[in-house]
């Protein structure tokens, strides 16, 4: 029996279970980087009583449901399906889960709900928290183990021999569950934050086949604390508190009958102990980590939007269409949808005619790529923030323009003060050219805070049509009382600014406000909600706090 108290241990216990149920487990995420520690997990799939496929990221929908047999096709004269990938239940080993694109995700996701007998492997080799196998897949399978910290002295415990999981298969028909233990699961997953009505079932089903395997006859609490440890601990958004002591009793309880103390005949784990199981599994960052996903929650990813064009990017699906505007015709996917009409066109057609194809029958190749991100720093230099934020602004962009290389992010600055803004840095990667901009940027005057808004949005448009996703990271104190027109006016500059962010909110463009002000500004805070962004107050920032937050709010 492998042991869970390690991370190996714990894969080759989830493992062990799939094989007993692998349909009704749906199946596991493992995060591990590729390697001999992974390999050492994946030489046991062969474990399962399924038959292998493995899929890339970028299999086609031909090769996962089939379709025409193009060549049979043509040679038969008659239509010849090949069958795909999903047509008989299989382990399906996903490579590169955190590279998998949503369609396949959904694909995926649609063939596990038909309970088709698959099960899925998502082998996750992503190294940042962006870098996640979909989530509606990872909702779909009941273990999530993660090797990253793994080495190889700490491989220990391998899954029980294939004739001891096959008699657990066989017997996992016959074992009783209690009235009570769906209740005390579902308790368990409301004191863990756990919404999900798949989560107490992967419980349910992994305390059952945890049974099988040890030759119980009914779960029992050993089977129900290993199965909420592996299926419930990653699922986790809060962290249970800890149980109060009971209060002691003044007097002892009586003891009723003939002097000895009544047992119950079914003696069970309090549900306390249970969550402590499951509490111990629990990250020690995971309150850091929802903060962080919660923040990328409101504004964009860390890419940028797709976009759908006919000469690079991904491959998508192939669509009927017309020639003309650059399109590039899909020969494949052309005769394809020619073939099954050869016999009946043939027949008016002179002979020798070859392939007959028609306007219906253009297939159009298309791609779909990202788009590189444009960061838009504004930057308040007024005369009440520039001394103060200036060089931490300054030092922010430096920094974050050296991620900007890795997630081909563009950076551009953007400085208010006096009467007016200015674009100082235009749309750039050049760390060189960035630092010299900066350290002619100037200080003092007042707060044009509509101003920086309007060249920001002005900037955001023109990105857009060089096919950049722009996002606003605004740093300022708030107080803001110059108004568009350059005359100095509190109430109408307030005004001003707000109707600027309601039309970076039609334009649909994601930011963070940076509050850099001693105490909060309320009126900052009612901007950020005015024009959906993320508000931050940062009073006392130094440059390393400002590029920390600015790259955990967008991601």
């Amino acid at each position: 029996m492998p042991e869970q108290d390690t991370p190996f241990g714990r894969a080759t216990l989830a493992l062990a279970l799939l094989a007993i149920d692998p349909a009704g487990l749906g199946g596991m995420v493992l995060r591990a980087r590729s390697g001999p520690v992974r390999d050492a997990v994946t030489a046991l799939l062969p474990a399962l009583p399924l038959p292998q496929v493995r899929l890339h990221p970028q299999v086609t929908d031909e090769a996962l449901f089939g379709g025409l047999d193009l060549s049979a096709t043509l040679a038969k004269g008659r239509i010849v399906q090949e069958q795909g990938l999903l047509a008989r239940p299989a382990a399906l080993v996903l490579t590169m889960a955190e590279r998998c694109p949503q369609q396949l995700a959904a694909r995926l996701a649609m063939a596990l709900d038909r309970d088709a007998g698959h099960c899925l492997i998502a082998l996750d080799e992503g190294a940042a928290e962006d870098e996640r196998a979909p989530q509606v897949l990872a909702e779909r399978l009941a273990f999530d183990i993660d090797l990253g910290d793994v080495a190889m002295g700490d491989i220990t415990g391998f899954p029980p021999e294939p004739d001891e999981m096959a008699s657990a298969r066989t017997a996992l028909s016959h074992v009783i569950t209690g009235d009570d233990l769906a209740e005390r699961i579902i308790g368990i997953c409301a004191a863990l934050g756990i919404d999900s009505l798949r989560a107490p079932l992967f419980a349910l089903r992994a305390a059952r086949a945890h049974a099988a395997l040890l030759g119980h006859d009914s779960v029992d609490d050993d089977d129900l604390t290993a199965a909420c440890a592996l299926t419930l601990a990653h699922r986790a958004t809060q962290v249970p508190e800890a149980p109060e002591p009971p209060a002691k009793e003044d007097t002892p309880p009586e003891n009723d009958g003939d002097g000895e103390e009544q047992q119950s005949d079914d003696l069970t784990l309090p549900d306390e102990l249970l969550l402590e199981a499951v509490r111990a599994l629990l990250p020690p960052d995971l309150l850091a980590r929802l903060a962080a996903k919660a923040a990328r929650g409101g504004t964009g990813s860390g890419t940028g939007a797709a976009r759908k064009g006919n000469r690079r990017g991904r491959p998508l699906p192939p669509r009927a269409g017309r020639l003309g505007n650059g399109a590039r015709i899909d020969i494949v996917a052309t005769l394809r949808a020619a073939a099954p009409w050869q016999v009946i066109r043939a027949n008016g057609a002179p002979r020798g005619a070859g392939v007959l194809v028609r306007a219906g029958d253009i297939r159009l190749k298309r791609f779909e790529d990202k788009s590189d991100r444009l960061l838009i720093f504004a930057v308040d230099a007024s005369g009440s923030a520039a001394l103060a934020r200036l060089a931490e602004a300054k030092g922010a962009v430096e920094l974050l323009l050296a991620q900007a290389y890795a997630r081909r992010d563009h950076v551009a600055l953007i400085a208010f003060r006096g009467t007016a803004a200015e674009v100082l840095l235009p749309p750039t990667r050049s760390l060189v050219q960035t630092k010299r901009r900066l350290a002619a940027l100037p200080g003092g005057g007042g707060t044009p805070l509509a101003a920086g808004l309007r060249a920001a949005h002005d900037l955001a448009a023109l990105a857009k049509r060089r096919g950049l996703t722009p996002t606003l990271a605004l740093l300022t104190d708030g107080r803001a009382n110059i108004a568009l027109d350059g005359l100095p006016d509190r109430p109408r500059a307030a005004e001003d600014a707000l109707l600027l962010a309601r039309l970076l909110r039609a334009a649909g463009m994601d930011g963070v406000v940076i509050d850099t002000g001693n105490r909060p500004e309320q009126a900052l805070k009612r901007l950020a909600e005015t024009m959906g962004a993320l508000y931050l107050p940062l009073p006392r920032a130094n440059a390393e706090r400002l590029s920390a937050a600015v790259s955990a709010a967008l991601g």
